[in-house]
Order: structure tokens, then sequence, then C-alpha cells
């Protein structure tokens, strides 16, 4: 390579045309790069197909989302088994789904044992001896809750597929293409609705229906209407008219009341009724 450009460089020097040209370009870079273009000093790599850089970005975008859609309801579901297994009660964290888990389950582990213990009983009687090392209390509560555990975290991925505010199993729904796909309409009928909405608030007329549930649902957020929705509570929230922030705070302070014992519920009452606070 270096012979070459010494060669090319004799070639050049020694033709008077040749040399009083380069003698001139070397004074004006810009004259060279219009006769001879920028490719003598550099050039374009080859270029990637956009085509597959797309699919391939669908591809694992998808399997992004739908793995963090399977975490998001994960969560959700470990904290029922949870609770499940541990056997809270409702004063002490656990839900009313948790409690039913549990005892179903105790009943399917009751079974399991009960054959175990047969098929004991027939090895002893033919002679065989097993018998396991001794267990103290603390252990044999251990041993149980994880022999419980299997059965609650089956019972919990068969039956609540869904949790509501969008804590549920992934779906094809969940994937990234599939999204890519309704975004536009979901955010034509976004425009349309609050355009809507906001002529009617020009015009001065009453919340209809679906009004107030949609501004009940982004008040309490998704999860909030869902647990409504499932315990029978939505139209005492919609007459509650939580979008307004005062009621919405009445509302907050009652779900918080909710979750306490009989006696904390009674405690909080009387300080709110020194303090001139009236509790619905």
């Amino acid at each position: 390579a270096k012979t070459q450009k010494i060669n090319k460089a004799y070639e050049i020097l020694t033709d008077k045309e040749k040399r009083d040209e380069y003698d001139y370009l070397r004074e004006r870079p810009d004259e060279y790069f219009t006769k001879y273009g920028s490719s003598v000093l550099w050039s374009y790599a080859p270029k990637s197909d956009a085509r597959f850089i797309s699919i391939l970005f669908l591809i694992f975008g998808s399997v992004f989302t739908y793995y963090a859609q399977l975490s998001k309801w994960q969560q959700i579901a470990d904290r029922l088994t949870k609770a499940a297994v541990e056997g809270l009660s409702l004063r002490d964290g656990g839900t009313v789904e948790s409690v039913d888990i549990r005892e179903r389950a105790l009943e399917i582990l009751a079974q399991t044992e009960e054959k175990e213990k047969e098929d004991a009983a027939a090895a002893k009687a033919n002679g065989a001896k097993k018998k396991g090392p001794k267990l103290t209390g603390k252990e044999k509560k251990l041993k149980h809750q994880e022999s419980l555990r299997p059965i609650v975290a089956q019972l919990v991925k068969e039956e609540h597929k869904d949790f509501g505010g969008g804590f549920h199993q992934p779906t094809y729904r969940d994937l990234l293409v599939i999204k890519l796909v309704k975004m536009p309409f979901a955010i034509v009928k976004f425009i349309l609705w609050r355009t809507k909405y906001a002529i009617r608030r020009l015009r001065g007329l009453e919340l209809n229906e679906e009004e107030r549930m949609v501004l009940t649902k982004t008040a309490i957020g998704e999860i909030g209407w869902a647990a409504a929705e499932k315990d029978g509570e939505l139209e005492d929230l919609l007459a509650a008219e939580v979008w307004i922030m005062e009621n919405l705070e009445k509302w907050k302070d009652f779900q918080e009341m909710k979750t306490m014992s009989k006696g904390d519920q009674k405690r909080i009452a009387r300080w709110k009724k020194r303090q001139g606070s009236k509790l619905e």
C-alpha cells in the first residue's frame, strides 16, 4: 500500500498538468470536493435493513411487555398466597379470598395426608419400616406451610387470573405489537370523549352515567374501581361523587377504616369527633 502511494505521488509530480492541478487544488479544498467528491476520503457503511430492525424491536418489545404483565400479576398472587399459607385473618391483613383459598387448600392437603398415611400403614404391614426424625412444634408448622404452599399457589393461578385494576395474567392483548395497533384507536376515542365532555360542560348539562363512571374511575384508580365492582359497591361509590376532592378524601378515610380492627375504628371515630370531624 505504501509503494502504491509513492508511485501515485511520483506519477502526479512528474506530470506537469497533474502537478499544476495538485498545486491549485491543495489551496482550494472546496473545489477539490466539488470535482472529486467526498468518497476519496470516506465511504458510507452498508445500510441496515429497516424492516428487519423493526421486526426485531417488536419481537423483543412484545416479550418484555408479556413478562412485565406476568410480573405485575405475580406480585398480587404472591401476596394472596402468603396470606393464605400463613392463615392471616381479615383483621391481620388477610382477605376474603385468602381465607376461602386456605380452607379449600387445607381440605386438599388433608386428603393427601390421609392417603399418605394409608400408604405408610400398608408399607408397615408389609414389613417396611420408615421413621423420620422427630420435629419440634415450629418445624411442624413450617413443614405444614410448605406442604400447603403449592396447593394454594395452584388454586390462585387457576381461579384468580384477573385481580382487576390491570393485575391480570398476560394474554396476547399485552403484547407490544397489539398495543401499538390499538393505540391510535384509543387516542381517537379519548379525544372524542374529552371533546364531548367539554361541550356538555359548556352547555351546563348534568353529568350522565358514563361521565360519572369515568370520573369516578379516574379519581379512585383501577384497583379501587375493581375492588368496588367486586364488592358490589359501585352504586354507592357513584352516589358519593368521589371526583370532588372533599368527597374523595372522605372515601379514602373510610377505606382505611375498613382495614382496621373494630377497636381501632372506635378510637379513630372518637378522635375525629373530638376534632369536630363528621364521619359517615
